[in-house]
């Protein structure tokens, strides 16, 4: 996700390559940081998703595993039921992505939405919970742990 100027952008792929296999030029400068929030931004509302959808499997008396292996493969499937929603059933809240340094990004977006005059209540709702768990001292856990906001 780079912003800046193409030329200075294609004369640094071979820089680029070393950090990772998905570089894509976005625009202006800025442009990739902004890119960077709308990733975080999509992120939030997924594994809000998945959270919400297991709490909801769980408290209908359904097999969570089967509800998971039968809404995967559909629509509902993304990397974060996939990927996230496997740790969650384990109780694996170890982190890929800390809680803290979530918020902070969350917090970054909501500002930048601000100032745009954009409402984003999924952003909004999503920052909320996890500044919940942070209050609970759990900070240290990665992203997954969203789930624990729905536990009664």
């Amino acid at each position: 996700m780079v912003g800046g100027d193409k030329l200075a952008f294609e004369e640094c792929q071979d820089v680029f390559s070393c950090l990772g296999n998905n570089i894509i030029y976005e625009g202006k400068a800025g442009s990739g940081q902004h890119t960077k929030m709308a990733n975080q931004i999509a992120i939030a509302g997924a594994i809000a998703g998945v959270c919400e959808a297991i709490a909801y499997a769980q408290n209908s008396g359904l097999d969570t595993q089967t509800m998971l292996n039968s809404i995967s493969a559909g629509a509902a499937g993304s990397w974060q039921m996939s990927n996230m929603a496997p740790r969650i059933l384990k109780g694996d809240f170890n982190p890929g992505f800390f809680i803290k340094h979530n918020i902070k990004d969350l917090e970054i977006a909501v500002d930048e939405a601000a100032e745009r005059n954009l409402s984003l209540t999924v952003l909004n709702d999503v920052l909320k919970m996890y500044k919940k768990l942070e209050g609970e001292n759990l900070g240290d856990l990665g992203t997954q742990a969203l789930i624990k906001y729905y536990d009664k």
